[in-house]
C-alpha cells in the first residue's frame, strides 16, 4: 500500500488530490495536513510515508522553509513540491534545496500520475520549464561541461533525465560501482553534493545532452 501526505490549506485541492492518487495503485492511503504543524506530526507518526505533496504557498510558514525541514528531520522521504505559480525561480529554489519534483496545480491528472510514479520508482522529476529557462543556447557548453569524459557526460545526460543510478547502470551496462564513481566524478566537476544541484548547474551552465541515451 502506498501512503502519501497531502499538505495544502484547501480543502477542495487536498480531495481533488485525493481522486487523483488514487490512480497510482490499487491501494493509497492518504493523508491530510492544511498546514505544516499538523503535516509535520504526521510525518513523525508515520515513518512508512512513500511521498509528500507539498504546497508551495501555505500559512504561517513558506513551502521552502517546510521543505528544508521535511529535508532535515526526514531526509529518505522524497518531497513533490506543488505550486499555482511555474516560475522558473521558484523552481530552481524549490529542487536545489532538495526536492523530487515540482508540479504545477494546472498539470493535468494524467501529467500529475506519470511524475509522482516517476519520483515512486527513485527517479528526480526536474520540470522542463526550468531546464528551457536556464538552458537557452542549444550548442553552449560550460567549460566543465566539456571536460567530462565521455562516459561522464553519458552518466550526465541520464541524470538530467532524473534516472536513478540502477537504470543508468542498466542503460550503459556498467557495474553500480563504476557508476557510482562517475556520479561522483560529475558531482565534483560542478563542484556540488546532489544529483540535483548538478544538474541544475549543468543546465545553468548551458550544458545539452549531446547523444540520445538508452
Amino acid at each position: 500500500m502506498l501512503k502519501i501526505l497531502v499538505v495544502d490549506d484547501h480543502a477542495l485541492v487536498r480531495e481533488g488530490l485525493r481522486q487523483v492518487l488514487k490512480g497510482l495503485a490499487e491501494e493509497v492511503e492518504v493523508l491530510e495536513a492544511a498546514q505544516c504543524s499538523l503535516a509535520f506530526e504526521l510525518a513523525a507518526l508515520h515513518p512508512d510515508l512513500d511521498l509528500v505533496l507539498l504546497d508551495y504557498q501555505l500559512p504561517g510558514m513558506n513551502g521552502l522553509e517546510a521543505l528544508r525541514l521535511f529535508g532535515q528531520n526526514h531526509p529518505e522521504l522524497p518531497v513533490v513540491m506543488i505550486s499555482g505559480s511555474v516560475d522558473p525561480r521558484i523552481m530552481r529554489e524549490v529542487m536545489a534545496l532538495g526536492a523530487v519534483g515540482f508540479v504545477g496545480k494546472a498539470s493535468l491528472s494524467s501529467d500529475l500520475l506519470s511524475i509522482l510514479q516517476k519520483v515512486l520508482d527513485g527517479q528526480i522529476y526536474v520540470p522542463t520549464e526550468l531546464l528551457g529557462a536556464i538552458s537557452s543556447a542549444e550548442d553552449a557548453y560550460s567549460d566543465v561541461g566539456t571536460a567530462l569524459t565521455a562516459r561522464q557526460q553519458e552518466v550526465l545526460d541520464l541524470l538530467m533525465e532524473g534516472r536513478s543510478n540502477k537504470e543508468i547502470s542498466d542503460a550503459l551496462h556498467l557495474s553500480d560501482e563504476t557508476v557510482k564513481n562517475h556520479v561522483s566524478a560529475v558531482l565534483r566537476a560542478f563542484g556540488v553534493q546532489t544529483r540535483i544541484q548538478a544538474v541544475l548547474a549543468a543546465a545553468q551552465n548551458g550544458y545539452r545532452k549531446r547523444s540520445s541515451a538508452a
